[in-house]
């Protein structure tokens, strides 16, 4: 039975040495990837590629418009004229005249300017409006990007909580499995009973069962994390286990100027300027059009020979003409049935629920970093207790292995203050990874998440 346990242990064993050599996959290194390849960060990037595209002076309206036109036509004339009668100085009667295979031709090309002069300043705060609303566009692209690199260290995170709690687990089942070679050395001896190797094989199997479990919570985690930088689902890492703390001080700094830097402060504000330009642009129809043309057009026509006197034929002709066109107009609605009117009080309406939006999102934004920090706080000195814990845990267990080894406690107890470590060492690995992520989540909303180091 000894032997069946320390094979499975050892098979354990080598697969844990096997994951040793996987290659590091450093917190700078996942967010390059997930910068580079990540899908929703893709698509916000051609987002505003649009935007920008939008804004650009060729979709302002202020360039002129050319329109070029030609056409051509073919025709072919055959026909047959009949003079009754007979030529009075001859007496001979009046011959059929043919024509045949007549071709006309006719060619046309024209070229056409139009340019609006002045349209009520409506195209100028129209093109400002689409300068507000690329801005707009980054800011929604670099939230996106602050989200999925959230998104990208929750994973990250739990990936190396699995990885410590695996080394955690891998060292109780050692734990456990020296106390089966102790354990059958002592009976063989006659230090113990059977009931003592009983239990160390009941906890080598709940050990290498927790083992087990966050090997295969940790590999499932590692494919979450490839899909968010958007790698290869069979790629193997490891990551990085250490955590930095931003200074207090620095971070107090940094929440000093969160109104400054957060991103949805920023997008409410894109969008109050851009309300405001929809009440200039809507206010232009009260204004005239003033418009200039002009044109350029070239004309040829060939015409075919025909026949208009007995016995005669009129040879085709060539005409050609050019044409030049200038001209300005003017256009004033005068009364269009109130529709701009309604437009112009409508866009006030909206710039006013703009501002009440403004400054809901500033208080809830103010609401939100005193959650984080107080959560963030909590957090933090959890995690400095679960590392004292860890301590008294460790020197408890190192005692009672002491006295284990002695035979002044039972296995029992032993295993207790085992399990008692154990579970000091996995909330203290939870612990620590939910105070950074907490940080992070901090450090978002004063819009500094894209300028720390992780």
């Amino acid at each position: 039975m000894i032997k069946t346990y320390i094979a499975a242990f050892s098979f354990l064993l080598l697969t844990v040495g096997l994951s040793a050599q996987e290659k590091k996959l450093s917190k700078e290194e996942a967010v390059r990837l997930t910068l580079e390849n990540n899908f929703g960060i893709q698509v916000a990037g051609n987002q505003v590629k649009i935007a920008d595209n939008n804004q650009g002076i060729l979709n302002s309206g202020y360039l002129p418009s050319l329109t070029g036109t030609a056409g051509a036509n073919y025709n072919e004339l055959n026909s047959t004229t009949a003079y009754p009668g007979q030529f009075e100085s001859t007496g001979e009667p009046r011959a059929d005249l043919e024509i045949d295979n007549a071709e006309s031709q006719s060619y046309n090309g024209a070229l056409a300017l139009n340019y609006t002069l002045f349209d009520g300043l409506g195209r100028l705060y129209n093109y400002k409006r689409l300068k507000e609303q690329y801005q707009l566009t980054e800011l929604q692209a670099r939230e996106t990007i602050e989200n999925t690199l959230l998104q990208l260290f929750s994973v990250y995170f739990e990936v190396a909580r699995l990885t410590e709690n695996e080394n955690v687990f891998k060292q109780a089942l050692e734990i456990s499995t020296d106390r089966i070679t102790r354990a059958e050395y002592a009976f063989e001896y006659g230090q113990n009973t059977k009931l003592d190797i009983l239990n160390a094989q009941v906890d080598v199997t709940n050990d290498s069962i927790n083992l087990l479990n966050a090997k295969q919570q940790l590999a499932n985690t590692k494919r979450d994390l490839n899909v968010i930088v958007n790698q290869s689902l069979s790629e193997n890492f490891e990551v990085d286990t250490i955590v930095r703390f931003v200074p207090r001080l620095q971070l107090d700094e940094l929440i000093g100027e969160a109104k400054v830097h957060n991103v949805t402060i920023l997008q409410a504000e894109r969008n109050l300027a851009i309300n405001e330009y929809d009440i200039k642009v809507n206010r232009s129809g009260y204004l005239p059009t003033i418009g200039l043309t002009g044109s350029y057009g070239w004309n040829l026509n060939q015409s075919a020979p025909s026949s208009f006197l007995p016995g005669q034929v009129i040879p085709g002709s060539n005409r050609t003409s050019l044409t030049l066109g200038l001209g300005a107009s003017l256009t004033w609605n005068l009364f269009d049935g109130g529709r701009t009117t309604t437009l112009v009080k409508n866009s006030k309406i909206a710039y006013e629920n703009q501002e009440l939006v403004q400054e809901q999102v500033e208080v809830e934004v103010d609401r939100d970093i005193l959650n984080a920090l107080a959560t963030y706080e909590n957090r933090l000195n959890v995690y400095q207790i679960q590392e004292q814990n860890v301590i008294t845990n460790q020197n408890n267990f190192e005692r009672s292995k002491e006295q284990f080894q002695l035979g002044r406690i039972t296995s029992i107890e032993f295993r207790q203050a085992q399990i008692n470590l154990l579970n000091a060492q996995t909330n203290k690995n939870l612990a620590k990874y939910d105070a950074k992520l907490a940080e992070l989540q901090l450090l978002q909303l004063t819009g500094q998440l894209l300028n720390v180091e992780f």
